[in-house]
Parts: C-alpha cells; structure tokens; sequence
C-alpha cells in the first residue's frame, strides 16, 4: 500500500511530492530493515502501522513554520521522518542511543530529499537546544521520559497547544499516567482513523509550560 492509499484520504493537504516522498522513506526504511532490525520484520505494513501512526500526532496539532521537534528515540525514524514530511517549514532533531538506527534515518531522510532534518547519534538528554515540542513512541514510561528532557522545553508558546510533550502510545495508561504530576490530555486515534490497529492507540499531550 502507497502513501496515495494509506495517508492521502485521511491528509488531503498533502501534495503529490510529499506523498511521494513518504513512500521513499517507508521503502527506504524497509529496505534497511532486511539488515538492521528497526521495525518488526513480521509487520510489513509500514505505511498505515509507521507512517500514518506517526502522523496522527498531526491530527492532534500542526507545527508551526519555525518551530523546533526533538524526536526521542527515533528508531527507524519515527515519527519524526513523517511529521517532517507533513512540515517542511519545522525543524526536526531526530537522535537514538543506537547509532545503527541513525543511519536508517539518514538513509530515509535523504531518500525523501527532506532539508529539515538533523539525525543525531546520542541520547536524549546529551541532545542541547530547546524545543517546542519533543514526540515519540513509547520508548519508556512516561514519568522516566519526562526525566530525560527536562530543561528542554521553550518557554514561549506559538501553538494551539502548550509547549511540552506529545506521545505515541497504547493500551490502558492509567496507572502510567497517574506517575506523572504535569497536566495531560488523552486524544485516541481511533477518532481520525478507523482500522483496527488504531483502537486503544493514543497521542498523550503532557503540558510542560
């Protein structure tokens, strides 16, 4: 499935090139993935399971033109490959401990000819700069995740939703979520997409401001 299939009807913003450019970092990042393992090699599929996962962050919010994303844990590159994608004039840092990964993002990222993309070989919290905002997907519980980026977060707000955090996760977080002290919002992804996959999936909003 093409990026024409999985993503145009739920982002009919999107143009041909940037669906286009999403197919190249979906086969790039499959590709990859025969050698280094970055994905589930079981799950083939990467559009609606990787890229279209990654991209409900943008139905929560839009970045806008200026802004700065640190992408914690990228893995294979999301979700910050399609979110960069999605917004061309916002300034991505992707960085993972694993300096592998890092290559599979560098491969994709050049693969789908994106400028606002910086791959960054170390953990979280060796990353400098602030941020408007900082995305992932699930690499740890959420109150250890708020330990890694602390300090990170700007101070001045230019988005509908308060600078801080905005999570790729699963499953039932009450218990995760009752470990956390700053304001959160649950948005379930089954609003927007309605296969399946995305039933108990959700962008968790944490309020760092």
């Amino acid at each position: 499935m093409t990026a024409f299939d999985v993503i145009a009807p739920h982002f009919l913003d999107l143009s041909e090139s940037q669906l286009l450019q999403l197919n190249a970092l979906a086969e790039t990042v499959w590709t990859w993935n025969a050698k280094i393992n970055v994905i589930s090699r079981k799950d083939p599929h990467v559009m609606e399971r990787h890229v279209l996962h990654s991209l409900g962050i943008a139905k929560v919010m839009r970045f806008q033109p200026g802004a700065r994303v640190l992408d914690v844990g990228t893995g294979g590159g999301f979700p910050g490959l399609p979110l960069a994608v999605l917004h061309p004039e916002t300034e991505f840092i992707l960085c993972d401990s694993i300096g592998k990964k890092i290559k599979v993002v560098e491969a994709a990222a050049k693969a789908a000819g994106l400028k606002n993309v910086k791959a960054v070989h170390a953990r979280a919290e060796q990353v400098s700069g602030e941020f408007d905002f900082v995305v992932s997907r699930a690499v740890t519980r959420m109150a250890g995740f708020l330990d890694w980026i602390e300090g990170k977060i700007a101070p001045t707000h230019n988005h509908e939703l308060a600078n801080g955090v905005l999570y790729l996760k699963g499953g039932d977080l009450t218990e995760e979520l009752a470990e956390v002290n700053a304001p959160h919002t649950l948005h379930h992804l089954r609003t927007w997409f309605t296969d399946p996959f995305f039933e108990t999936k959700q962008v968790v909003h944490v309020d760092l401001s």
